[in-house]
């Protein structure tokens, strides 16, 4: 079916008519009170997981930047395809397998097209751009960043490595999966983005303007995975030191904060005091388990459990008094906002709440997590589309677009997996060479 045909056509019309196995929802499906919890974080998986699925492009596979149900663009390209978010999506993938969804032979003939058309795309020293045309040209995201993206090329590489993970390297198709995602591991140079051989890495480099963007990776952030994969590469790795004084700040990432009464071990760039946008806590934690991991800095999994509480505590705290915000309604995190696209958290409220924010922290919050998902979902006919819950929404402005992102929306099934079983926690973490990372790194991992 046509992507942007498939945006006019009704979801009960397009769940029957699509070509391939569908994990999408169908018309049996109750009122969140009459589900149990389990049936009812099926519904939420399945749902979120059809944006990379029947939504996602048919040449690649790989997942769209967004997807708006209202048909406006604007001045955006609809075709454009998002490398970190299809990261998500590729972990998604896996968990539509394990849950059958998929099955686990179309699923494996996906991830083939995937790989084939990264193996084929630009890249900049074995990194791929933030974004990609449907040809596999890079596609800027802005004047000078058209070239490679280490963040969102690492959260790609997180996806593959689970993928290739859950693979059974006895069947024929799943070893040429395993073989080509060890390929385009293997290339990337993590090295290269030293810029020069400093104890940072840097996110941006350009064929055209160089180190321009100038940005190094400094702690705290969403990044953090971005050093563990370059501790990791077994043949473009970095030294211990560029984590401990490029990201870990030579100790200067440590942090007293202690918003709410939780304390945030690590200081929030930019946000110091108060807690960033709560996607840190998730992107690079689809596969990076923070259960047991802990080093001299911090102990991981109370950085982002307490981000998570942090943040559900101020929005039930609702200093501004917005409308709507509650125990059930809660969750601030980078997302579509009222005056375009915004990175709301507590010290950024702008009376929008992004389902994903609590969502995607299930493993942390999972009562609370629980409680909000509930309260969207019986906001449905306000709230819910096509690939599940909207981008964001807000009371205070009676505002609803009917709009995705693929960042925000490939996150929930991943993260709500993990809550579950842990399943992309302990694949990811059963990589040989991430083990031999963490240890270069002096990190400890204890284990689920």
């Amino acid at each position: 079916m046509d992507f942007k045909k498939s945006l006019y056509v009704p979801v009960c019309v397009l769940l029957l008519c699509a070509c391939q196995q569908s994990p999408s929802t169908n018309s049996s499906w109750k009122p969140s009170e009459e589900l149990s919890d389990s049936a009812f974080l099926d519904l939420l998986q399945k749902a979120s997981l059809d944006y990379m699925w029947t939504g996602a492009n048919p040449s690649s596979g790989l997942a769209y930047e967004r997807i708006h149900e209202d048909g406006d663009y604007g001045y955006d390209d609809s075709s454009i395809l998002t490398t970190g978010g299809s990261g998500f999506g590729i972990a998604g993938l896996v968990v539509a397998m394990h849950r059958g969804f998929i099955t686990r032979q179309a699923g494996v003939e996906r991830l083939q097209r995937i790989v084939k058309f990264l193996s084929n795309a630009d890249r900049f020293h074995g990194v791929w751009p933030h974004w990609l045309y449907p040809d596999g040209r890079v596609a800027p995201f802005s004047l000078k960043d058209d070239g490679g993206d280490l963040v969102e090329s690492a959260f790609l590489m997180q996806g593959l490595l689970i993928a290739r993970q859950y693979m059974d390297v006895s069947v024929k198709a799943e070893k040429e999966v395993y073989d080509s995602i060890n390929s385009l591991w293997h290339a990337m140079e993590f090295d290269w983005y030293r810029r020069g051989g400093q104890n940072v890495l840097y996110w941006h480099w350009s064929p055209n303007y160089s180190w321009d963007m100038n940005f190094a990776l400094e702690g705290y952030n969403e990044c953090m995975l971005v050093y563990i994969l370059a501790a990791s590469s077994p043949t473009h790795s970095m030294p211990a030191e560029c984590y401990h004084q490029g990201w870990c700040r030579n100790g200067g990432i440590r942090s007293t904060a202690f918003p709410y009464g939780y304390s945030l071990q690590v200081k929030h760039n930019g946000a110091e005091a108060t807690g960033g946008p709560l996607f840190w806590a998730h992107y690079s934690w689809i596969g990076l388990c923070p259960k047991g991991l802990t080093d001299k800095y911090a102990d991981w999994w109370q950085v982002v459990q307490n981000h998570a509480l942090s943040n559900y505590a101020y929005c039930v705290a609702n200093p501004k008094k917005y409308v709507g915000y509650s125990d059930s309604c809660w969750g601030l995190t980078a997302s579509y906002s009222v005056g375009g696209y915004s990175a709301h958290a507590p010290n950024n409220d702008l009376g929008v709440i992004t389902p994903t924010a609590a969502l995607s922290s299930f493993p942390y919050t999972p009562k609370q997590s629980m409680a909000a998902a509930k309260y969207f979902y019986n906001r449905k006919a306000l709230l819910w589309g096509q690939y599940g819950f909207y981008d964001a929404f807000s009371q205070k402005n009676r505002w609803y677009p009917r709009r995705y992102l693929a960042i925000d929306q490939l996150t929930i099934a991943p993260m709500i997996e993990n809550y579950r079983s842990g399943l992309l926690w302990k694949l990811f973490m059963s990589c040989p060479e991430i083990q031999q990372g963490l240890t270069k790194l002096n990190i400890t991992y204890s284990g689920l």
